[in-house]
Order: C-alpha cells, then sequence, then structure tokens
C-alpha cells in the first residue's frame, strides 16, 4: 500500500471552499439567529450550500460533529463528575447506549481497560449544581447497570480546561 500524506487523503474530500467553511467554523459559529446565513455571506456562497457542505463533510467523516459545547459552570453545574465503570463486555454496547441516552448524561463512551492499575471500560460524564446530586445520578446509572457492573469511580473536575478540536491553517 502506498504511503500517502494525511493532507493528500483530505484534499480529494475538501476543495477549497470547504476549506474556508471548516476555518471559519473551527473556532465555533457565529453566535446569531442565522449563523449560516452569515457564513454565507462571509465566504460568499448561499446558506444553503454552506448546510449541505457541512453535511457531506459529517457524512463522510471530514467532521465528527456539531454541537454547542456549554461552559458547564457559568450555567451553574459546578459539580462536573466523570464516572467510570468496569462493566461485562458481553454488555457493554447495549449498555453503553443506555446510559448514553439518560438526560443528565452528556457524553458517554467506551475505552480500553489498563490492567492491572485501571478496570474500568465505560465512562459517562454527569453535571450537576453539587457533588451530591451527581452521585444520586450516579447511583441511578449503577442501578440501570444492574449486576453487568462489577465497579465504578467518580472522578471530579477541579478546574475548567479548554476545550478545542484539530484546527487548521488558514
Amino acid at each position: 500500500m502506498p504511503d500517502v500524506k494525511p493532507e493528500t487523503k483530505l484534499d480529494a474530500l475538501l476543495d477549497a471552499t470547504d476549506r474556508r467553511l471548516m476555518v471559519a467554523t473551527q473556532a465555533g459559529l457565529p453566535r446569531v439567529s442565522r449563523p449560516y446565513d452569515v457564513l454565507a455571506d462571509q465566504l460568499g456562497i448561499a446558506a444553503d450550500e454552506v448546510t449541505s457542505r457541512l453535511q457531506r463533510m459529517l457524512d463522510c467523516g471530514v467532521i465528527r460533529r456539531i454541537g454547542a459545547v456549554p461552559n458547564h459552570y457559568a450555567i451553574g453545574y459546578t459539580a462536573n463528575g466523570m464516572s467510570v465503570w468496569d462493566v461485562d463486555d458481553a454488555r457493554i454496547d447495549e449498555l453503553g447506549a443506555e446510559v448514553g441516552a439518560l438526560s443528565f448524561v452528556t457524553h458517554c463512551y467506551r475505552r480500553p481497560r489498563r490492567l492491572p492499575d485501571w478496570p474500568y471500560n465505560l465512562f459517562a460524564m454527569v453535571h450537576s449544581q453539587n457533588r451530591e446530586e451527581v452521585a444520586a445520578r450516579v447511583a441511578e446509572i449503577e442501578a440501570l447497570l444492574g449486576s453487568a457492573c462489577r465497579g465504578h469511580d467518580i472522578l471530579y473536575s477541579t478546574r475548567i480546561l479548554k476545550k478545542t478540536g484539530l484546527r487548521i491553517a488558514g
């Protein structure tokens, strides 16, 4: 198999307008009622072309998602706990989907164990106004997992880290 640089594969999927759109959105969408219209004006294309280009990039995996990233502290959720779970591998996909669907879980994903020190393979983030509420939500997750759960812990945030994805040069 030939050694292909990652940017070469990306070049085959993206044209110059796609790249300009990615640069224009990588720090976030404009905070207005019609952000795609603002981007369209900025790029000199129609708003429906902005949305169709973004959808194509989502469909082919160039971008993973478009979504809000709230500052939980600013909206009053100062207790942020990553619950970590040792879940039976035979049931992790099924149970992970159920945990991820809970209204109080903001993200949920599977990760490999790192035995013997780290037995956890399911992670679920819970935000609340205090640690007692986080613990109560984690107890709900524990009840949902039932006997498929062999152990868990809660890792509380101690500070806010800057959340950004990969950036491409403009």
